[in-house]
C-alpha cells in the first residue's frame, strides 16, 4: 500500500464526536490509559495471527511490545490504525472506542509504520505540511508545528533537502516528527529502527523517550531487538500471537527466574512456560 493511501486510512474524521471526558480521556490524569486492546484476535483464513491479546498502554509510559518476526506486531498495528477490521475484541485510545468513534480515537495517535512511507521526491518541509494538511491544520499553524518537530528531532538544517537525499535514520526522524505534527498522545511505531545502524538506533530510541518523559506521551515501541529494551520499561512479550508476560522488565525477569531479558525471553519463548505472566 502506498504513502498516500496509509495517510488517507488513518486520517482523523472530525465530524465524529467524543464522548465526555473521562480520567482515561485526560492525559494529565496519573491513571489515564492511552491505549486499551481487549481480547483482540485476528485469523488469516485458518491461521490465528492473534489470539486474545490483551494488554494497556499508560499515559507518559514507553512501553516496548517485544516479539520475534511473525509474532503478530505488525497485524495488531494494523488493527490499532484501523488499516484492518476488528473481527474480535476491542480498542480503545484514551477511552475512545475505535470502531464507534474513529475520529476521536486516532486523532490522538501518531503511527510510525515499519515501511518507509515518505515521499522521496518531496522536501522535508513539504512531507510535513501534506500531513498536516491532512489532519485540516492550515498552513501557517503548519509550517510552526514543522519548525518545532524538525528541530527536536534534529532535522532543523535539512526542512530543504529532497528526502531521497537524507540517510535512513533521518528518514527515520522525520517520519517521527511528521507523526507528531497533530499532537498526538500516543505513538505507535513499528520496527522503528529496522535497518539503522547502532548509532541511528540509539539516537531514535533517544528522542522517542524524551517525547515519553517531556510530552507526557504514551508510547508502543515494537521490536525484535531486546537491546532496545531498558529495566525501567514497561513491556509485553508476544510470541506467536499469544501475549506471554505483561509488566515491568524486571518483574517479568524475576518471575522467569531468569538472569536476564535475554535469557527469560529465550525460555517463555522455547517452552511457552510464560503464558498469560503479568507482573507489576
Amino acid at each position: 500500500m502506498g504513502h498516500y493511501d496509509r495517510e488517507a486510512m488513518i486520517k482523523p474524521d472530525i465530524s465524529i464526536a467524543g464522548d465526555k471526558a473521562t480520567r482515561h480521556d485526560d492525559p494529565a490524569h496519573p491513571d489515564a490509559v492511552a491505549l486499551a486492546i481487549e481480547a483482540v484476535s485476528h485469523s488469516y483464513g485458518p491461521r490465528k495471527a492473534l489470539d486474545n491479546v490483551s494488554f494497556t498502554v499508560a499515559a507518559g509510559s514507553f512501553t516496548a511490545l517485544l516479539g520475534l518476526n511473525g509474532a503478530g506486531k505488525s497485524t495488531l498495528f494494523s488493527i490499532v490504525t484501523r488499516l484492518f477490521g476488528i473481527q474480535t475484541g476491542r480498542v480503545r485510545i484514551f477511552g475512545h472506542d475505535i470502531q464507534r468513534e474513529p475520529g476521536e480515537a486516532l486523532r490522538r495517535m501518531g503511527v510510525v509504520f515499519q515501511p518507509r512511507t515518505l515521499d522521496l521526491d518531496l522536501s522535508v518541509t513539504q512531507n510535513l505540511l501534506y500531513h498536516a494538511a491532512l489532519h485540516g491544520i492550515h498552513r501557517g499553524e503548519a509550517r510552526l508545528r514543522a519548525d518545532e518537530a524538525s528541530s527536536r528531532m534534529g532535522l532543523a538544517d535539512r526542512l530543504g533537502s529532497k528526502v531521497r537525499e537524507l540517510s535512513g535514520g533521518q528518514m527515520r526522524r522525520l517520519e517521527i516528527a511528521r507523526a507528531l505534527m497533530h499532537r498526538p498522545r500516543l505513538l505507535l511505531l513499528d520496527e522503528a529502527t529496522v535497518g539503522l545502524d547502532v548509532k541511528a538506533r540509539t539516537e531514535i530510541l533517544g528522542h522517542v523517550r524524551g517525547l515519553v518523559a517531556e510530552k507526557n506521551i504514551g508510547a508502543l515501541w515494537a521490536t525484535h531487538l531486546l537491546d532496545e529494551i531498558v529495566p525501567s520499561d514497561d513491556l509485553v512479550i508476544l510470541h506467536q500471537g499469544r501475549i506471554l508476560a505483561d509488566g515491568k522488565v524486571a518483574g517479568i525477569v524475576a518471575k522467569a527466574k531468569a538472569p536476564d531479558l535475554i535469557s527469560a525471553f529465550a525460555r517463555m519463548t522455547e517452552t511457552g512456560s510464560g503464558s498469560e505472566v503479568t507482573v507489576p
